[in-house]
């Protein structure tokens, strides 16, 4: 064949591809392009240095019900609002060298929930379906036997060692996923004294936000649940009609501030931004009566941002010399999920991506173990025939058996259930799928979508990420963290301290001298 024709050939099967819409680039046609990819990632893979160091610093971001599924529709959406096709785009947390498995199962139930899954992931122990910091010897409700089934945190041990600690979570701080950081509970859903069954006040257990302020001395504490910290006559600041939920009177806000120096409290965006972190060593903001409101409603003017409650935490815990354990929840991931509304969700995982981003900038990985993980995951589904660059909540390009269009998003159950009186399911377009309230279809009704019982990802980064590696169960990520930073009961496992002056490896060396040398080619 000649050579014109082949190029005519070529320009033919472009144009095809342009006029169908495809979103590749001609590039990728060739394997050259797929050849030198991958030995990018080689050399890249071939020069990973496991940190042996001392953390400093460990920051635990946590997704909750962030499971591969939400990761892969998070990062393909991500590139499609910069305008890209999105499969090629990476996420942050992508872009961390090391990778693991975990196993969320409760230590009573299959299926996991939050406070279960916290417990084990942040004070190293497996424990009962709705129980937070006990073992599983207390059954959920029971506060008798929680007594003596207590477990500590990282983040208390990490306090003990002298190092400064906070909570920066887009739900409520009293939730299960931050309360496990600093609570002994039968109950996740003990928010305040009034949640208190009379067994509970009959033996003495104490509501989570009376413990948030009286079990360890947290640093920053910012998120949401001002209801559960004042009492029933006092009323809320932005919501006047709306009052305190404490039965005993206690205003905790006033009790959390006594006897400390440099400490602030804030409920809005003004406040907060005013907050300097250089005279500032305790921090307490927060922005809601309960959850704070999902990204894609959020008013900027009102409500910092989850990157920008975790820049202003880093900026106050950095300060000690001794370092910190910070723990980061994107929380409304999972509430965008059990609503079955999908697009809330990713927007919630794009912002916890970017939060990872701002944390990456503001710490040294030389000295900052930053681990990124889920409790556990969803029914969410991400599928059906769908082109390169098919928009993340768009529909398959076929139809199904019953001659309705579907959308590749879907949900295995939950209140997306949509069956008509005539037994067919509802038609659907771009347009309503595209909606930020719309909930994909479901074959299961429920109030309330299902978590998810397979495996979530784990990925690391800093000193002694590299022990993230294989399939793990969920308590063990507590041990690492605990190793890595050497706090109880690792105190002794002595690891040199961090080198900030680590030299450049020198396999790494003739990559970069290459990689000159070829560009001086052109």
């Amino acid at each position: 064949m000649a050579y014109k024709e082949i190029l005519f050939f070529i320009g033919l099967l472009l144009f095809t591809l342009v006029e169908q819409g495809t979103c590749y680039s001609e590039e990728e046609l060739h394997a050259s392009y797929w050849n030198n990819k991958a030995k990018q990632a080689l050399h890249t893979a071939i020069n990973i240095q496991p940190n042996l160091h001392k953390a400093k610093n460990v920051i635990l971001f946590l997704g909750d019900g962030m499971g591969v599924p939400t990761v892969t529709a998070a990062r393909i959406l991500k590139g499609q609002l910069a305008g890209h096709s999105g499969e090629e785009t990476s996420l942050v947390m992508d872009t961390f060298p090391h990778l693991a498995l975990s196993k969320t199962y409760n230590v009573d139930q299959q299926m996991p929930d939050s406070a279960g899954t916290a417990t084990a992931y942040l004070c190293g122990v497996k424990a009962n379906y709705g129980t937070l910091g006990v073992t599983a010897a207390t059954p959920r409700s029971n506060c008798n036997a929680s007594f003596g089934n207590e477990v500590t945190s990282i983040l208390h041990r990490s306090k003990q060692a002298g190092k400064s600690v906070g909570i920066v979570t887009t739900t409520r701080v009293q939730h299960a996923s931050p309360g496990a950081s600093y609570a002994h509970s039968a109950d996740r859903s003990w928010y305040s004294d009034a949640d208190l069954p009379d067994e509970a006040v009959k033996n003495g257990c104490r509501d989570v936000a009376y413990q948030l302020i009286h079990n360890t001395e947290i640093n920053v504490i910012l998120g949401g649940g001002r209801q559960y910290m004042f009492p029933m006559n006092v009323p809320d600041p932005e919501y006047p009609t709306t009052m305190g939920d404490r039965l005993d009177g206690q205003n905790l806000i006033t009790e959390w501030l006594k006897n400390k120096k440099r400490a602030q409290y804030v409920w809005n965006k003004a406040e907060f931004d005013k907050v300097k972190a250089t005279n500032t060593d305790f921090l307490m903001g927060l922005f809601e009566t309960k959850d704070l409101r999902y990204e894609l409603d959020r008013d900027p003017a009102t409500d910092p941002s989850l990157s920008e409650m975790v820049e202003k935490a880093i900026q106050i815990l950095s300060k000690n010399p001794k370092g910190f354990f910070l723990f980061v929840e994107g929380g409304r991931i999972d509430h965008g999920h059990h609503a079955g509304r999908a697009k809330r969700s990713l927007y919630e995982t794009i912002e916890f991506d970017k939060a990872i981003g701002r944390a990456a900038e503001l710490t040294n990985e030389l000295d900052t173990l930053t681990v990124v993980t889920a409790d556990h995951s969803h029914v969410f589904a991400f599928g059906g025939y769908s082109a390169r660059g098919n928009p993340v909540l768009g529909l398959s390009r076929s139809k199904a058996d019953d001659m309705k269009p579907f959308t590749t998003a879907v949900y295995g159950n939950g209140p997306g259930y949509q069956i008509g009186y005539n037994g067919t399911r509802p038609d659907i377009n771009e347009t309503i799928s595209s909606d930020k309230d719309y909930r994909q279809q479901a074959p299961v009704p429920l109030d309330s979508e299902t978590h998810g019982i397979e495996d979530v990802a784990i990925f690391a980064k800093g000193p002694m990420a590299h022990l993230f590696h294989g399939v793990q169960e969920q308590s063990y990520i507590a041990h690492v963290m605990a190793y890595a930073s050497c706090v109880e009961p690792y105190e002794e496992c002595k690891l040199p301290e961090p080198n900030h002056a680590a030299p450049v490896h020198s396999s790494l060396l003739l990559v970069l001298i290459g990689v000159l040398l070829y560009f001086s080619t052109f």
